[in-house]
């Protein structure tokens, strides 16, 4: 596996060690391999680990097959899958609803993963999770191309720069603007299912931006600080607008969880370009 990456416009200067080990946080295993085995290139010429970097320099990095652990996945359907951005590190999807993100199983065959892994195979390429979108819930979801970019991904996420906006059909009006800060915790009684629990849960803020209210539904954005397991669906349910087609914090029956992530608004690791990304078609609009 050889990648080149040119450095962008706003690369400070740094020495190579730094580079690999602040910035890309490459592992320390690999990079005493890529140190010993000289697989370190700087403007297509072999490097030294001390070498400064600058803005517009072009480094090449050489990683052998055993440098990184990879869980092989069984291939599924590679037709079913739609791409909105994809480069040489990272490719971004339209999640269908009713689909896994990824298998909880060796043998599960039929997740968004198994799917991206045949759609990639024929590149010789691999996908790795980045982060994950409910069964129930559609929209734009990231996956990593290369174990080189997994971890900056993770800091980007922990880093609150990497953030979805979704768009919620709920029952009831809402008519306001508001903030939601009520502490999420799990449910004793049911595994599936997240509840409201100020004295032990986890910290979890969501933002909602009314689109618009119907005669019985209201159409809202939503934006999350935190990211906990089903936090929207938690929070709008506590609030007694639960989204429509919910089947586990709502009782009416639906065809689907309308609950949908239409934005992603990312930096890319390597280009440091500002992304804004969008999955069509959305609940409205």
């Amino acid at each position: 596996m050889e990648y080149s990456i040119t450095l962008p416009a706003s690369q400070q200067p740094m020495t190579i060690r730094d580079l690999l080990e602040k910035e890309w946080l490459v592992p320390r295993k690999v990079r005493h391999f890529l140190r010993v085995r000289k697989n370190v290139l700087l403007n297509h010429e072999t490097a030294m680990f001390h070498q400064e970097i600058k803005a517009g320099d072009v480094i090449t990095l050489r990683l052998e097959e055993t440098d990184y652990q990879y869980q092989d996945i069984h291939l599924g359907n590679k037709k079913t899958i739609q791409p909105l951005f994809e480069d040489e590190h990272i490719i971004l999807v339209n999640k269908p609803a009713g689909v896994k993100t990824h298998p909880n199983q060796p043998d599960e065959t039929d997740t968004l993963l198994n799917d991206l892994a045949a759609y990639l195979a024929e590149k010789q390429q691999r996908a790795y999770v980045v982060h994950r979108l409910d069964k129930e819930t559609s929209g734009v979801i990231l996956f990593a191309k290369n174990p080189l970019v997994l971890p900056i991904l993770g800091r980007l996420l922990e880093q609150k720069t990497i953030y979805r906006r979704y768009q919620a059909v709920v029952w009831g009006k809402l008519t306001k603007n508001s903030t939601i800060t009520k502490k999420i915790g799990r449910d004793r009684h049911d595994r599936r299912k997240r509840v409201i629990d100020e004295r032990k849960g986890k910290t979890a803020i969501t933002h909602l931006e009314v689109h618009a209210v119907q005669q019985k539904t209201s159409e809202v954005y939503c934006v999350l600080d935190t990211g906990r397991t089903h936090q929207i669906r938690v929070h709008l349910a506590s609030i007694g607008h639960p989204i429509v087609g919910d089947p586990l914090y709502q009782n009416k029956k639906g065809k689907r969880l309308l609950l949908h992530a239409s934005e992603m608004f990312l930096v890319h690791p390597f280009t440091k370009e500002q992304m804004h990304v969008t999955a069509k078609p959305g609940l409205w609009e």
